[in-house]
């Protein structure tokens, strides 16, 4: 049976589709009016009912996407067509798994096999001659009670007595080991497991828990990894150039929920979270703090805002090319002349490129010197494309065109310093872990919950972002901290005890 949540949520999904049919209804009637009007028009007026008969259908074809379509920025390239003559790509073989260890097991024959086929004479091993085949196996996880007995000392004065000391922990006389906690956070916060599914798998695996004391652990931990979180947010905030964006978060209480904000900061090899109630001015500036440097974000108008209060303050905005690319590729299915921009934005891309065939010590200035011989006359390109085109301000055209006008100043700022990147594709890249945990349990229960979750996403990520294995990460980080309160290791400086 469909629980009640269920049942609604259905009749919702109808309720939209019922309206959108109807908004489709009244399009097609306002497209045929306007077909006609168009017949007996002349001059000006049959060339703006032109661009209003072309917003209309672009219109009904996005809310016909919305019934029935999918969602994708790929469009058909030429340049990226399969060649049909070409072989079909074989499959990658087996992958060389240097990080497994290897057992080897030895195979014998029964003895009544060990007789001659032909004199019946015993068969005798061949010494060192064998036949190999790899095989990966799995080692089941396992839960143990380990029990600690702290040795007691005593002089024979009677006077001195001492007791061994035991493990770290994260509370005093606490029943889970740092181990444990670190296990829970890196399945909820790396590998996106609820904790009510990871109460059952450990239940299968011989653990009697419940999700009540899984959280206790995650924050547990999260209060002795808060100054590495807070040290990690003042790393990336050190950078000369970092990239800034958002996306939603759910917070879930009782009597319903509450979309709160995820703000993101990202460097090369650290990327910081804030989950905000709201996504004001008031958000950015938790965000950014008192960030001096280049700061590359979306059109989002609260990043203006903070730079203009902030005037003189050396914070310097610039603008992302991935979402002006976004909104031509909409447009283009409607308006094919916005796959001219489309077309001009891949050859900023193929610079960029380019300039990574150098060796990583001439990179910059190899980068700097295309984006002046090449980048530069292709954007006065664009400038011309875009003050040449008609649009209405409505379509999805003027829209784009609109978009990157207005933040123009900032899309050419890469072209001064070669560390600005054209896109905020690595803060975006950073948010997918946000966003499949947000799928998969849905948000945070309080606001400590969603303190915690920006937390470990900040240093799991970043962690990824080093290419560090977060679980060594988590542990090593904790562990220092438990036994020196107060001490940081960031996942850039972080050395594995193994190593």
């Amino acid at each position: 049976m469909l629980n009640l949540a269920t049942e609604t949520d259905i009749e919702r999904l109808r309720q939209a589709a019922l309206l959108l049919e109807q908004e489709n209804a009244r399009l097609f009637h306002r497209l045929e009016s306007l077909a006609s009007e168009l017949r007996d028009a002349r001059g000006d007026e049959a060339q703006s009912l032109q661009l209003e008969i072309a917003h209309l259908k672009e219109q009904l074809a996005s809310r016909t996407k919305a019934l029935f379509g999918d969602s994708s920025e790929r469009r058909p390239c030429a340049e990226h067509k399969i060649d049909e003559r070409n072989e079909p790509r074989r499959g990658h073989g087996p992958r060389d798994q240097k990080a497994l260890p290897i057992v080897e097991v030895v195979h014998q024959l029964d003895e009544p096999d060990r007789a001659c086929p032909s004199c019946g004479g015993d068969l005798q091993p061949m010494a060192g001659q064998f036949e190999e085949a790899n095989e990966i196996d799995v080692v089941e996880r396992s839960f143990r009670i380990v029990r600690h007995k702290r040795q007691k000392y005593r002089c024979r004065c009677g006077a001195g007595i001492e007791t061994a000391l035991g493990p770290d922990k994260l509370v005093a006389g606490g029943r889970y080991s740092i181990d444990f906690a670190v296990e829970v956070a890196i399945a909820k916060f790396a590998d996106h497991l609820p904790l009510e599914r990871q109460v059952r798998q450990m239940a299968r695996e011989g653990l009697d828990v419940d999700s009540s004391t899984l959280w206790e652990q995650t924050w547990r931990l999260s209060r002795h990894l808060l100054p590495t979180y807070e040290a990690n947010h003042a790393h990336v905030l050190d950078a000369d150039v970092i990239a800034v964006d958002e996306t939603w978060w759910r917070l879930m209480k009782k009597g319903g929920s509450k979309r709160w904000w995820v703000g993101s900061v990202a460097r090369e090899d650290a990327v910081s979270y804030r989950l905000l109630s709201s996504r004001s001015t008031d958000a950015a500036r938790t965000v950014l703090d008192a960030y001096t440097g280049v700061a590359i974000c979306d059109g989002y108008k609260v990043y203006d805002v903070l730079a203009r209060e902030r005037e003189g303050s050396d914070l310097i905005l610039a603008h992302c090319w991935a979402h002006v690319r976004r909104k031509f590729v909409e447009a283009e299915p409607h308006y094919p002349e916005a796959g001219t921009m489309v077309d001009r934005i891949r050859q900023l891309y193929a610079i960029e490129a380019e300039a990574k065939r150098a060796s990583p010590e001439d990179r910059l200035a190899t980068l700097a010197a295309l984006r002046a011989e090449q980048s530069k006359p292709v954007l006065a390109e664009i400038r011309t494309w875009l003050m040449t085109q008609r649009a209405l301000p409505r379509s999805a055209l003027g829209k784009a065109i609109a978009y990157t006008g207005g933040l123009w100043p900032g899309l050419v700022r890469f072209l001064a310093d070669p560390k600005i990147p054209l896109d905020t594709n690595s803060v975006e890249r950073a948010l997918r872990g946000v966003a499949v945990g947000r799928k998969n349990h849905y948000g945070s229960r309080s606001e400590r919950g969603t303190r915690t979750a920006a937390l470990f996403y900040s240093l799991i990520e970043s962690a990824k972002l080093c290419r560090v294995e977060p679980r060594a990460y988590l542990r090593e980080a904790t562990l220092r901290a438990v036994r020196n309160a107060g001490t940081v290791t960031l996942a850039r400086d972080f050395k594995s005890p193994e190593a």
